[in-house]
């Protein structure tokens, strides 16, 4: 097990603590937490077992797809300082129904659902981390209705336009193949959107 470094335990910090711990509850809440190294397509989840991790992304990429009927269809991507889990099955024990996949070298800051459970039990965590586990689950609520709101209410053209704005580490880091995938469209239609976008 690698050891996480100061500057990883500040960047967790200052971007992905949903709650403020003071310096004794710190103390006690890093020592439940582990990283992991990723190489470029190694599953951080797949489809039938169960995910007992929630990780912080530092350094890196994932992307969550299915395979349906032997198709690969990506419908999210985490960058640094995202959080990435399949949320579901680490609340509830039930396997996953998606994958979810490094698309670089990426290095994960993570916390076991064991442990998570330990900080549930410890009188010092307890209500932050439910506070956490709360807030936690509210960002994938509206993660989840902004995706299945933009294809309900806009074009490809209008959720590419929005991508532009909003996830230019999606437009540059991606393959362009995975891009027209999260969008709903095949290549050859964000092709095009593209050529209609620079005239």
């Amino acid at each position: 097990m690698d050891a996480i470094s100061q500057q990883q335990l500040n960047q967790f910090r200052q971007h992905a603590a949903y709650i403020e711990f003071n310096e004794a509850e710190w103390i006690i809440f890093i020592q439940h937490l582990s990283i992991k190294q990723y190489r470029k397509k190694e599953h951080f989840t797949v489809p039938g077992e169960v995910c007992k991790t929630i990780g912080f992304v530092l350094s890196g990429s994932v992307r969550y797809y299915h395979l349906i009927d032997g198709k690969d269809i990506t419908n999210y991507f985490s960058f640094e300082n995202d959080y990435v889990s399949s949320y579901k099955s680490f609340l509830t024990g039930e396997p996953c129904i998606s994958y979810i996949q490094a698309l670089e070298p990426t290095t994960i800051l993570t916390i076991s659902k064991k442990n998570w459970d330990a900080m549930l039990n410890n009188p010092m965590l307890a209500y932050k981390i439910e506070r956490f586990g709360r807030l936690l689950a509210e960002y994938y609520l509206i993660c989840y209705e902004d995706r299945v709101t933009s294809f309900i209410t806009q074009t490809p053209e209008e959720r590419y336009l929005k991508l532009l704005e909003s996830g230019k580490d999606i437009i540059r880091r991606m393959p362009q193949h995975y891009i027209a995938n999260f969008l709903g469209i095949t290549p050859v239609s964000l092709s095009r959107i593209k050529r209609r976008i620079l005239v």
